[in-house]
């Protein structure tokens, strides 16, 4: 079996899953760096069984594996799961639309709107860019004069990253929230993210420890990576007096913090899952 590897720059994630791949018999693993790549799309030639997708940059992930399946090359994850997670919005229409449990989201496209919005729901929300990543841009505003500040800045900025207003109820997570890992049907994994900071990503220092896994834990987790299209996802969760909720599902998941933390070998399982997609 061929395997091609798409990748960017090559993290701990990438070398524990090098590693793992160069410990299976007959599998050719090839190297894709994004930053050297160019289709032609009339004259491809592909001979790869799979590609499992590690790029970083968003738009050339998503873009690389649509251009791969096009060639009907699997890809893991697929363009629709990339589409999907890497939008906060889509992701949220998904999960509305699979009756999976979230924090309150609405959306405006003008800073007026958006504003009357924000009032709206009432003090704090989380202001999010539809498309980002690690926690970063994320604002938590508090009070009317925050809201108009930030809403102004993203104004006048003006990128795609800020021209849609996505705007989360913020739950107060007692300073921790829970991530888990879900390969194809099964829930492999959680740990806890803790964190003095509101944002609880391990990206911006949050301490990971064990979750004990259950089945609410299991089945919502299992729920939400089928409601964005399923293969390889990990999943935010938030603690609420009503249960677990959703905030995030996340397509090109990180877990080099996790694997001595869960004692589970998550490269291993993602391996085995991406053979056994090149084999249907």
């Amino acid at each position: 079996m061929k395997i091609g590897f798409l990748h960017s720059v090559m993290r701990r994630d990438e070398k524990l899953l090098l590693e793992a791949f160069n410990k299976r018999p007959n599998i050719e693993l090839e190297l894709i760096d994004d930053r050297k790549l160019a289709f032609n799309i009339s004259h491809n030639k592909f001979s790869y069984d799979t590609v499992i997708e590690r790029a970083i940059n968003h738009s050339r992930a998503l873009h690389a594996i649509r251009l791969f399946e096009s060639e009907g090359i699997k890809c893991v994850n697929n363009s629709k799961v990339a589409t999907i997670c890497g939008d906060k919005l889509l992701t949220s229409i998904n999960l509305k639309e699979h009756n999976i449990p979230q924090p309150e989201v609405r959306v405006a496209f003008t800073e007026e709107s958006a504003l009357e919005t924000i009032e709206d729901m009432g003090y704090p929300v989380v202001l999010k860019p539809a498309v980002g990543s690690w926690g970063r841009l994320l604002s938590k505003i508090n009070d009317r004069d925050a809201a108009e500040s930030i809403l102004e800045h993203k104004a006048i900025l003006g990128t795609y990253h800020h021209s849609i207003f996505y705007i989360q109820k913020y739950v107060a997570k007692q300073g921790r929230d829970i991530r888990s890992f879900v390969i194809g049907d099964e829930c492999i994994a959680a740990i806890y993210r803790t964190s003095e900071h509101w944002i609880t990503n391990t990206a911006r220092g949050a301490v990971a420890s064990k979750c004990e896994m259950n089945d609410e834990i299991f089945d919502l987790s299992v729920r939400a990576a089928k409601a964005v299209g399923g293969g390889v996802v990990a999943i935010d969760l938030f603690e609420t007096d009503e249960g677990y909720s959703v905030n995030e599902v996340n397509y090109t998941m990180e877990f080099k913090n996790s694997i001595d933390t869960t004692g589970v070998n998550i490269p291993d399982k993602i391996v085995d899952y991406v053979i056994s997609e090149g084999t249907k």
